[in-house]
């Protein structure tokens, strides 16, 4: 579950567009080096090197309002907030109206307790977006004791963004701080409210409004519906306290600074996948800031780095998740991931085979260490790992399949057909239909001269679900070729190279079918484009140049022939 999926379309309208915090900067002064490297640091998401180097400008250009709103963005996505307070309110006091200045003053507001002069600053029209502002002067009314204007303050930040469910939580969430749970309840427990079960952290907050009205069983069906026989650590823990009669303190907010941060993490979660990462983690930092225990934030904060190519900070964030916080399984798997593509594989399985023994209770770990094992080529010891993890099922789910399928894979890259027909049948039984196992398991067929009539109705089934599929669309040409059927085949051969037009093994199945169909220039044709697509550095299971330049050199009949194959079958008399 998403930390908060919601989308609405005038969500859009309640928060400032990204592109209106950087202004140009003129290079003057001796001021161009700087600048230009603070410029291209910026667009590659270096925040590192982003402040770095705008500090440097800013020595040069003290009152560039430009390089300061560029200066204050960096330093939030560095995660260093604080300073980034100095520079918002030298943009400030300089008369510079700025979204990035105002969401940083506002939130060192919340930090130092300063509620009235938050409240002035949002009358003043200082804004950071409808929503934000709405939100945020609820809870500086909160903070300065004045609960029935925080109150109205809720239910006005909802009628004018048009976003009740916003309001709503927060509400709830204020009127739990408060100790009034069946005000909170109430809430949840309406129609509307019945939304704020789309997020994680609005059904844990529920949760624990039910615990505190010592109504574990409703909380223990509310975890098992929305979560599943099988759910993560940290719901399982709680399920375990409810189960035990224990009452869950209400955690999700503890002062008006945390609703504060629950605000900004709030943003973030609706923003995330709808705006730029740049600029959503902009408020997963700001979250941080104001709540550094806020796991979810940090996991937030870590996922929009490294999907910025940022790895060193994703790590760095990933780390801030403490041992013995039951998310710690997912931060240490969001590293790993995280290692990995930063290169650094023997140091990704480390880590997941440190997870492995302290969470070995935990599938996901142990499919995680097989999907790593497998991208690795190493399918032994992946198809060891899927093994840990199907011991660990206690009865079939649907989900399930994608493990099967992962060790069908393996077994199959072992030359373990039994084996990998097996965990292919057992995927389409949990998973009837699945393209992915349907064309794996049809092309296998195709590839081994069995069952080719069920393979054709496997590979049809699967390119009608997924028509723009390169891979299926390939399968089909594919199986239709080796039934003979050739002139069938030259279409799917080719709109599976306009799918995948830079892909070896595609190019070298659309060259045999050419062959086959007498079209032997374009076949020859084809298949030089498939060696010029073969990485010699990463060279592909799936094709084999040496056969590729014998085919060149002979013709696909006499290739065949060598191998001991079948001849192609005759075509129109040819």
């Amino acid at each position: 579950m998403s930390l908060f999926p919601i989308r609405l379309t005038a969500f859009a309208a309640c928060i400032a567009a990204a592109a209106g915090f950087a202004a140009p900067v003129q290079a003057q002064n001796g001021l161009a080096g700087a600048y230009l490297a603070a410029r291209h640091a910026s667009e590659e998401n270096d925040y590192k090197a982003a402040a770095a180097y705008y500090s440097q400008a800013l020595a040069r250009d003290p009152s560039n309002p430009g390089l300061l709103e560029n200066a204050v963005l960096a330093f939030i996505g560095l995660g260093q907030v604080n300073g980034a307070v100095p520079i918002a309110r030298r943009l400030q006091s300089a008369g510079f109206d700025s979204q990035a200045a105002n969401l940083v003053l506002l939130a060192d507001q919340f930090k130092r307790g300063a509620y009235e002069q938050a409240l002035e600053d949002i009358e003043a029209g200082r804004s950071v977006g409808p929503l934000v502002d709405g939100l945020a002067r609820a809870w500086s009314h909160l903070g300065a004791g004045r609960m029935a204007q925080a109150l109205d303050a809720f239910d006005a930040a909802a009628e004018e963004t048009g976003l009740a469910v916003f309001g709503m939580y927060h509400k709830a969430l204020a009127l739990s701080l408060v100790g009034d749970f069946e005000g909170a309840e109430a809430l949840f427990a309406s129609a509307e409210g019945q939304t704020l079960h789309s997020t994680r952290r609005g059904v844990l907050a529920h949760v624990e409004i039910l615990s505190q009205l010592e109504r574990n069983a409703e909380a223990v069906a509310l975890l098992d519906e929305v979560f599943g026989p099988e759910p993560d650590p940290g719901v399982a823990q709680l399920r375990a306290e409810l189960e035990k009669g224990e009452m869950l303190p209400f955690n999700i907010v503890n002062s008006a600074q945390d609703g504060a941060a629950e605000v900004f993490f709030t943003v973030a979660g609706a923003l995330e996948g709808e705006a730029v990462d740049a600029y959503t983690l902009l408020y997963s930092r700001t979250a941080e800031f104001l709540r550094p225990d806020h796991v979810d934030a940090m996991l937030l904060t870590a996922s929009l780095l490294e999907a910025q190519g940022r790895y060193d900070l994703a790590t760095e964030a990933y780390l801030r998740v403490p041992a013995d916080d039951p998310a710690f399984y997912a931060a240490e798997l969001g590293r790993a991931d995280t290692l990995e593509r930063d290169g650094r594989s023997e140091a990704a399985i480390e880590v997941l085979t440190q997870l492995s023994k302290s969470h070995a209770r935990v599938p996901v770990v142990h499919v995680s260490m097989g999907d790593m094992l497998r991208r690795l080529k190493r399918y032994d010891e992946a198809r060891q790992a899927y093994d840990r993890a199907i011991a660990l099922f206690d009865e079939p789910q649907r989900p399930q399949w994608i493990v099967y399928y992962a060790r069908g894979i393996a077994h199959e890259r072992l030359d373990m057909w039994p084996e990998a027909e097996a965990d292919f049948r057992r995927a389409l039984e949990l998973e009837p239909d699945q393209p992915r196992v349907l064309n794996y398991l049809g092309y296998s067929y195709v590839e081994k001269q069995t069952n080719l009539d069920e393979a054709l109705d496997m590979i049809e089934r699967a390119v009608a679900a997924r028509p723009d599929d390169g891979y299926i669309t390939d399968s089909l040409g594919w199986v239709l070729f080796r039934l003979g059927r050739y002139e069938e085949a030259v279409p799917y051969m080719e709109r599976a190279t306009e799918l995948m037009p830079i892909d070896p093994v595609v190019n070298d199945h659309l060259g045999d079918v050419l062959w086959a169909v007498g079209r032997r220039l374009e076949a020859e044709f084809q298949w030089r484009r498939a060696l010029s697509f073969i990485d010699p550095d990463e060279p592909s299971e799936d094709v084999d140049p040496a056969r590729i330049r014998r085919k060149l050199e002979l013709g696909l009949d006499k290739v065949l022939e060598e191998e001991g194959a079948a001849p192609l079958k005759v075509v129109n008399g040819n």
